[in-house]
């Protein structure tokens, strides 16, 4: 049965066709019944059909032409941040997915870039054992092409869309991944991964623990950036996944470090019709 995102409500005969219209609605604010139908290739009426069952089980509205999504179901803070720098972060997500094998076991903890690499990850992987805090990555790879997903409880944050504190670092600290995918706050040009909340830090550092590889994903935004609170050493990251190659302090201090820096290609510019 799908899992429910907090204050969600997903019925258990729901189409792939209406869960990829409230991951477009949700991720990445198309509205418009028309651009819904464009993005998923059936005509109006296909979608109208959809959109009908949607705003049946409340987890949609309709609003003159277009749609949005219920009031329950908007997470605003983490939308915002969804938002922010999408491009970049879904060309990042590209190519962390190539990074990643089919049936392997990852952890993954909650940001909105990782949310983008679980999108990936949904489309290109099978039979992945996904262990997360977030409720937004365990949306996107439950019930999906054999995945096994394990989501850590605790105290729900409403910023982070995630559960934190102890419990939620103790359940993931029973497991063991092959790979553990992290966003920061910050790549300081003094040399640590760092990031603003503890709670984050803690889940990061329970994940680096029990993972045989780790891989840090962040965009051009973070270099440079300095948060209070230092995540592990350098050295205990094999790779940073980046949208643009670092500032010089930074390079260096990665390459003194062991870690590999990949440069995630750049999604082409739209053509002009």
């Amino acid at each position: 049965m799908p899992m429910k995102a907090a204050g969600e409500r997903i019925p258990v005969d729901q189409t792939r066709r209406q869960r990829a219209i409230l991951d477009l609605v949700r991720d990445e604010d198309v509205t418009r019944v028309i651009d819904l139908a464009e993005r998923l290739s059936v005509s109006g009426e296909t979608i109208r059909r959809n959109v009908k069952d949607l705003v049946a089980e409340g987890l949609l509205v309709r609003r003159h032409g277009a749609v949005a999504l219920a009031e329950a179901m908007a997470d605003a803070p983490f939308r915002r941040r969804l938002r922010v720098n999408a491009a970049a972060k879904k060309a990042l997500a590209a190519a962390v997915a190539e990074r990643v094998r089919d049936g392997q076991a990852l952890m993954i903890d909650t940001g909105s870039t990782t949310a983008y690499v679980a999108q990936a990850l949904a489309q290109r992987r099978r039979r992945l054992t996904v262990v997360t805090n977030s409720i937004e990555i365990a949306r996107h790879l439950v019930g999906r092409h054999g995945n096994r997903v394990f989501m850590a409880g605790g105290e729900l944050s409403t910023d982070l869309a995630a559960a934190v504190g102890a419990e939620a670092a103790a359940f993931i600290r029973q497991f063991r991944a092959d790979l553990a995918i992290l966003s920061i706050a910050g790549v300081d040009p003094a040399g640590q991964f760092t990031d603003f909340d503890l709670d984050e830090a803690r889940i990061a550092r329970a994940m680096i623990d029990g993972s045989a590889e780790r891989l840090i994903v962040a965009d051009h935004s973070k270099f440079g950036r300095r948060a209070g609170v230092t995540i592990c050493e350098p050295s205990e990251i094999g790779t940073l996944v980046a949208d643009e190659a670092p500032p010089p302090d930074v390079a260096a201090w990665l390459a003194g470090a062991g870690v590999e820096t990949v440069i995630a290609p750049r999604a082409p510019a739209p053509t002009e019709t």
